[in-house]
């Protein structure tokens, strides 16, 4: 006979994301035209970004994979792990999306009691060498350490997600701008999860 495990979570937090999935969501594979819903990034850095420009970049680049995605009015959590929040989940329900993302930016310097994989750098750091950087040009290139992006892709109902990964992306003076292709990157990982099997 086996034992199970419990993981203790608030009443609320399980009535709502557990609740909002009939036996049909159950099933792990995406169903035809399935909905999904992207929280608003949230940014777990000292740096300004725009969170909602972000946050539509990566609805649009699923969009543009042929995903029915809607930007949620509800943010990611602010914790190192993600996981849905009791806002999203009531949100979840609200527009019926078969799948939510969150995403968030970290600083990885910022956690350096973290494990994490070492990055791979031949000859050094990749200087910055863009054009619209005030410390760049004639004093000489800069130095920048690397973002990153976190996301998951839960299934309405699920609290395990189907898809959890980062990605690193190197800012430049404009980081916001320097993090859209980042975006893109996570859509089509969202995407090729979705569209497998």
């Amino acid at each position: 006979m086996r034992r199970l495990g419990f993981v203790f979570l608030p009443a609320t937090f399980v009535t709502l994301f557990a609740g909002s999935a009939s036996p049909q969501e159950l099933s792990s594979q995406p169903q035809p035209g399935a909905k999904v819903c992207v929280a608003i990034m949230a940014n777990r850095t000292s740096k300004s970004l725009l969170e909602e420009r972000l946050t539509a970049r990566l609805t649009r680049s699923l969009v543009e994979n042929k995903l029915a995605a809607i930007t949620m009015d509800s943010a990611t959590t602010n914790d190192r792990e993600l996981h849905p929040t009791i806002e999203n989940s009531g949100e979840l329900k609200k527009r019926e999306c078969d799948y939510l993302v969150l995403t968030h930016i970290t600083d990885p310097r910022a956690s350096p009691a973290q494990t994490r994989i070492p990055e791979i750098s031949i000859g050094g750091k990749v200087p910055s060498v863009d054009a619209g950087d005030p410390l760049g040009g004639s004093s000489g290139p800069v130095h920048r350490d690397n973002l990153e992006v976190g996301f998951a892709l839960f299934r309405t109902g699920h609290l395990k997600p189907v898809l959890d990964s980062t990605l690193l992306a190197q800012p430049t003076a404009n980081v916001s701008d320097s993090l859209l292709p980042a975006m893109d990157r996570v859509a089509n990982r969202i995407n090729h999860e979705l569209k497998k099997k």
